[in-house]
């Protein structure tokens, strides 16, 4: 799923799976089945063939329920995970198959900030140790003044007071864990961030001071972001696009303000639905029927066939193909595809 905007792309997903096993030793494969001894290796399937482009500067929102493969994703990008198929590039330059040095200078372009704040700081270091300590990594020609002065000025930068430096994580609220985590980021000056739900550990009042620090940090730095999230309250303020992610598939690809305008695919529409709002003249909530596929064993053909009103035979048998439309967005349904959604 390509993009068609004028920015150079930084980051392309091609064809990326992602499977885990769940029987690891011989003996585990061994299954007795109708009066049978056969072998089975069964795995979980948590990215399916994904392809999509993010370009310079833009924040890219992946959406979807939990167990959908977002966070999957995001691990993927950073390297904290081996895809089972497909490749990724940054900058043009193939780096799921890099190791080790080779992958450094990656590193320090890509940042993550991850979920919980409360996990993702050693609870054994200060702040001061925890912000110098990427510095030192991936500068090791700064002198002790200048990393100093790098994290002074990162903290300054993300609203964290920089007298606290001598203090550990659990002195802090989660918001304020959440700024150190981000000023983490930053401290290496990074041009591709990777957020994983990175508000949704923290109280609705504290939400909006990041969300804000991070696209006051998106302008002054010129990042770029993959954020990952399930609220798409927060995607419509945050985002310039959204990939709804469906059962480990991207179901619809937009622009923010066409996906929330118009949304296509009846997955998305049944997500647009169940957003609180204020006015009266919102839709009536899409209530899905059925039951979610196992990721273990996916069904064959599209795989929110088991959920959706639009389901005929062809649903059952073969998986849609994602085509652009007409407004620019993409939609992988074979009932949008044949005009059998209004």
């Amino acid at each position: 799923m390509k993009d068609n905007a004028s920015n150079p792309a930084i980051l392309e997903l091609e064809n990326l799976s992602k499977s885990f096993d769940l029987d690891k030793g011989f003996l585990e494969t061994i299954k007795f089945k109708k009066g049978r001894i056969t072998r089975e290796k069964r795995s979980v399937h948590a990215v399916n063939d994904i392809s999509l482009t993010i370009t310079k500067g833009e924040a890219l929102c992946v959406v979807g329920e939990s167990g959908c493969g977002k966070s999957t994703v995001a691990r993927l990008v950073s390297g904290l995970l081996n895809p089972t198929k497909g490749a990724i590039h940054y900058d043009g330059h193939r780096i799921d198959t890099l190791k080790g040095n080779a992958l450094l200078p990656y590193r320090k372009r890509m940042q993550m900030i991850f979920q919980n704040p409360y996990a993702s700081l050693n609870p054994r270091m200060t702040i001061q140790q925890a912000l110098e300590e990427p510095v030192r990594h991936h500068n090791p020609s700064f002198s002790r003044g200048q990393i100093k002065d790098k994290v002074t000025e990162v903290m300054q930068s993300v609203g964290v007071d920089p007298s606290w430096a001598s203090r550990y994580p659990h002195e802090f609220s989660g918001g304020q864990r959440q700024r150190i985590a981000i000023a983490r980021a930053l401290t290496v000056d990074p041009e591709f961030v990777i957020a994983d739900e990175p508000i949704s550990a923290l109280d609705v009042s504290i939400q909006a001071q990041v969300l804000n620090l991070m696209l006051e940090a998106k302008e002054d730095r010129g990042l770029t972001y993959l954020f990952i999230t399930h609220d798409l309250s927060v995607v419509q303020h945050f985002g310039t696009r959204v990939a709804v992610l469906y059962l480990g598939s991207i179901c619809e690809l937009a622009d923010t303000a066409t996906l929330f305008a118009n949304p296509k695919h009846p997955y998305t529409r049944a997500l647009l639905s169940a957003v609180p709002q204020l006015s009266d003249d919102r839709p009536n909530h899409i209530r899905l029927k059925g039951e979610i596929p196992t990721p273990i064993n996916l069904p064959k053909g599209c795989p929110f066939q088991s959920r959706c009103a639009y389901a005929d035979a062809r649903c059952g048998t073969e998986q849609p193909l994602a085509i652009e439309q007409s407004d620019g967005s993409v939609v992988a349904c074979h009932a949008v595809e044949e005009g059998r959604i209004d």
